[in-house]
């Protein structure tokens, strides 16, 4: 297995640069595992892919505002992005709250060295305190008002680099269902979702599970090993309920498990590895699912068309097959399938 074996070709064109709208109005490509076939549907029509026994899995993070914009002592400019509070960082004392000491994303990096200042707001301000090469910078922030609550007010969403037109509403960028704050990505494959559908779908007597994965930059930092399996992903933190596990425990050899999005698929199977079955559990999980894993809980998967040689690429070959999935691009492809974050979806069988 080699990087070059998830690589694909596509215009520029073909990305998504707003959502579509009514979201469940995107186009939804129907593969088959068993036979090989396509279906080309429109994702307000997944109940009729859905049976009653079946539970629908969905992740409940809620993209935080995390891109903020500072200035240094001097005046030079600073993007500062939140990335998660900090696992552990060199000199910092266990009595500063873990919601004040952040991992980051600076830009540009080279104007902001261990001990620069960083200036917000007349509420906020930050020090970096850690920046290593070759790890992630770690911003202590201190102010009237924790960090969090400064980001909601003056914060922007961090929407991928890949899209160049502005939000028209914040909301855009954030499931009908997004309740729990900590993401910096949403997970895309659920923003077709609307109100209406997934009452149609509960209505059916299929049950909905959430549960949390507050995706990261792990989730998109790229590949660049020859060899994939070297590549380790970055810690993202998850959680499961008792009531999602001993409803997921109770469907299984009766319904299938229908999972929505690599974020969920990724919470599932880690629980499902590190406390055997499904069962409840929180933590941070760094699982990587590349070709030749075996999964434990997914049946049936809801995902977005994600960009070539990444991990979340990588993840969909796993679950239904290199060639089968490449196929499928380009028959999306074929097709003027929308791809990427505000792009069209495609259900797994």
């Amino acid at each position: 297995m080699r990087l070059a074996d998830f690589d694909y070709t596509l215009s520029g064109d073909r990305i998504a640069q707003h959502p579509t709208s009514p979201r469940d109005a995107a186009k939804l490509l129907v593969v088959d595992r068993e036979t090989g076939r396509f279906a080309h549907r429109i994702f307000r029509d997944l109940p009729k892919y859905l049976r009653p026994e079946d539970v629908l899995v969905i992740n409940n993070t809620r993209v935080i505002p995390a891109r903020l914009r500072a200035r240094k002592p001097t005046g030079g400019a600073i993007e500062v992005v939140l990335l998660r509070p900090a696992l552990s960082a060199p000199g910092l004392r266990p009595s500063v709250p873990a919601d004040d000491v952040w991992e980051v994303l600076l830009r540009p990096g080279r104007r902001a060295q261990v001990g620069t200042r960083l200036l917000f707001s007349d509420q906020l301000t930050g020090e970096v305190v850690s920046g290593a090469p070759g790890g992630t910078p770690v911003v202590r922030f201190s102010g009237s008002r924790p960090v969090l609550d400064v980001a909601r007010a003056i914060g922007e969403m961090p929407i991928p680099p890949y899209v160049h037109e502005p939000l028209q509403r914040p909301d855009d960028y954030q499931t009908v269902y997004a309740a729990v704050d900590g993401a910096v990505a949403a997970p895309t494959a659920g923003l077709h979702f609307t109100p209406a559908l997934l009452d149609q779908i509960e209505q059916m007597g299929v049950r909905v599970v959430t549960l949390t994965l507050h995706i990261g930059l792990g989730t998109f930092r790229p590949v660049t090993a020859d060899d994939p399996t070297l590549h380790r992903m970055d810690a993202e933190w998850y959680e499961v309920s008792d009531a999602a596990a001993a409803t997921l425990s109770a469907v299984r050899g009766r319904g299938r498990v229908v999972v929505v999005g690599t974020s969920a698929v990724r919470t599932l199977e880690t629980v499902a590895s590190v406390h055997g079955g499904v069962r409840a559990g929180r933590g941070w999980s760094e699982l990587f699912i590349y070709p030749g894993y075996r999964f434990g809980v997914t049946d049936a998967l809801i995902t977005n068309f994600h960009l070539p040689r990444t991990t979340l690429l990588m993840l969909v070959c796993a679950f239904a097959g290199r060639d089968l999935i490449l196929r499928a691009y380009e028959e999306a492809i074929a097709h003027g399938y929308r791809f990427y974050s505000f792009g069209d979806a495609m259900l797994i069988l």
